[in-house]
Parts: structure tokens; C-alpha cells; sequence
């Protein structure tokens, strides 16, 4: 377990630290609104007070968030805990969403101007991808090697399971 903190306090933390840093040189360095590109990334200041994908929120959406992403964190610590220490895939998944949840989280306690977005958006021949910061991509990463992570664990228990016979009355 102890291994598992130190890993989980040093990820977490650089990436929270990561996050903190790149808003605040996007908020020194980007014009709000106006685009600038580094290395052919496009970087747009923005402040989002939505949710994901600046869906927005109604009045009390703020103090509902930071609600949400307590419990999320509860959770996510719930999911570290019993998770064993080979599973680094699991844990890593947890640490991702849980820095980035921290990092926005952040911003929703600091003050109600929004959430700092700076990469973006990206065109994608199809559409633009939104604006996000470096906690959405935490998160975003996170979520889909957690998703990854379940799924492999739901396959081997299913695949271990004793096959039912469809003959067998009892």
C-alpha cells in the first residue's frame, strides 16, 4: 500500500502541478478568444462554467460540480484502495481522473469564472474538437483506461465463470 501512495502522490501531484502551470502561462500569454499556434497546436483562451464540453449548467451548477467531483473523489479513492498494487493499469487510470478532477476542481474553488481552457479547438476534417486543458486530458485518459481496465476484468471473470448446461434442469 505504501508503494501505492508514493506512486499515486507523485502522479497525481505532478499532474495537478502540470495543470496548474499551463493555465496560468495560457491566462498570462493567450488573448481571450484569439488563437495562436505552437508547433501547429492551436491555443484559445477560454473560461468554460459548464460541464464537459462547456455544456452549460443552471445557476447552482458550480457548487453542483464541486459536489460531484467530491464524491467522484471518494469514490476513485474507494477503487485505489482495493485496487492490488499489479494492477497498474487500474491504478493508473484512477490517478489520471482523480488529478485531473482535482486540477478543475481547482479552478471551481478559486473563483466562479470558469474552468481555464487553452488547447484547442482541433479540427478534425468532421468537426472542431472543443477546447480543453491538460486536467480534460487527465480525465479523459483516465476514464477510457478505467473503462479498458473493467472491461478486461469483466472478460476474465466471465471466461472463468462454470459454463451453464441448457440441459441441466437445476
Amino acid at each position: 500500500m505504501k508503494q501505492k501512495l508514493y506512486s499515486a502522490v507523485l502522479l497525481v501531484g505532478g499532474l495537478i502541478a502540470l495543470d496548474i502551470v499551463t493555465k496560468r502561462w495560457a491566462e498570462r500569454t493567450l488573448e481571450y478568444g484569439l488563437p495562436m499556434d505552437i508547433l501547429g497546436v492551436p491555443l484559445t483562451l477560454a473560461y468554460n462554467t459548464g460541464v464537459a464540453f462547456g455544456l452549460p449548467l443552471p445557476g447552482a451548477g458550480r457548487w453542483i460540480i464541486m459536489l460531484a467531483t467530491v464524491f467522484v473523489l471518494v469514490v476513485l479513492t474507494g477503487i485505489f484502495r482495493r485496487t492490488p498494487g499489479r494492477d497498474w493499469s487500474r491504478l493508473l487510470a484512477v490517478q489520471l481522473v482523480a488529478a485531473g478532477a482535482l486540477g478543475n476542481f481547482i479552478d471551481r474553488v478559486r473563483w466562479s469564472g470558469g474552468v481555464v481552457d487553452f488547447i484547442g479547438p482541433i479540427d478534425l476534417g468532421f468537426m472542431h474538437w472543443p477546447i480543453f486543458n491538460v486536467a480534460d486530458m487527465a480525465i479523459t485518459s483516465g476514464a477510457v483506461l478505467l473503462a479498458l481496465s473493467m472491461l478486461r476484468e469483466e472478460t476474465a471473470e466471465t471466461a472463468a465463470a462454470p459454463a451453464l448446461d441448457p440441459a441441466d434442469p437445476s
